[in-house]
């Protein structure tokens, strides 16, 4: 039986416009192919409420899950959770589970739980909350679609959060290779490997370092034992 599928979509004008680099997409991968459940499509959109609803509705349906990252913090433009609520049709509004938590936190760090902190409580009245142990301001999760965070720590907590809760497959595993020749070379063959082993991913990653240049093979699969047939073919075509 095949993996569950899963996509990711990072929100913000921060990340189009390259003053903030995104790292929990990598972060995510790697989570999920341990999990065994295999990262399909990621997808970037400005803070533009039209485009986040037409990307959710559509990776909702293509995928078993969908992660968001970004968008709901307490300032004007982390409109994520109303367009998570626009997407699926509910209403949003001040949550009491999650005023609760807020109301809490900001009491006991001696802080005023303001107008602007208020807006993290607004959640999709059928969500359910993920736990936030960084911050307390809660993620959410809406039929398959898990929204979270943006800052990479409380983005990571929310991730530990969930993940028990997903049912994963068999992890992916990798294998790889060094070869010094140019990819050119290495097609013909390589083409001939990956039919062979259709089961398999084979990839190649060209390099060009200090004068010299080659490629790493890597070989992806749930199944050991084809991953080391596919290994020992590749070492015996380029022996």
């Amino acid at each position: 039986m095949p993996n569950p599928t899963a996509a990711m979509l990072v929100i913000g004008d921060e990340i189009l416009s390259g003053r903030t680099r995104d790292s929990n997409m990598h972060f995510l991968a790697g989570e999920l192919t341990k999990h065994g459940v295999d990262l399909a499509e990621a997808r970037m959109v400005a803070d533009d409420p039209d485009a986040i609803v037409q990307a959710l509705r559509a990776l909702s349906k293509a995928f078993d899950h969908v992660f968001t990252s970004g968008g709901i913090g307490p300032t004007h433009d982390d409109i994520t959770a109303d367009c998570v609520a626009a997407a699926f049709g509910q209403s949003i509004d001040v949550r009491d589970d999650a005023y609760a938590l807020l109301n809490a936190y900001y009491t006991a760090e001696g802080r005023e739980f303001n107008a602007a902190r208020m807006r993290m409580a607004r959640i999709p009245e059928k969500a359910t909350l993920i736990d936030n142990p960084v911050s307390i301001a809660p993620g959410f999760v809406v039929e398959n679609v898990y929204v979270m965070a943006g800052v990479p720590s409380v983005f990571q907590a929310m991730v530990a959060s969930v993940l028990p809760d997903i049912t994963g497959g068999a992890p992916l595993l990798s294998q790889s290779l060094t070869l010094h020749r140019g990819e050119g070379d290495l097609a013909g063959p390589l083409g001939d490997l990956a039919k062979e082993f259709s089961d398999l991913s084979i990839g190649s990653y060209p390099f060009q370092k200090n004068g010299a240049f080659g490629a790493n093979i890597v070989i992806r699969g749930t199944e050991g034992a084809r991953i080391d047939a596919a290994m020992t073919k590749l070492a015996e075509m380029f022996a």
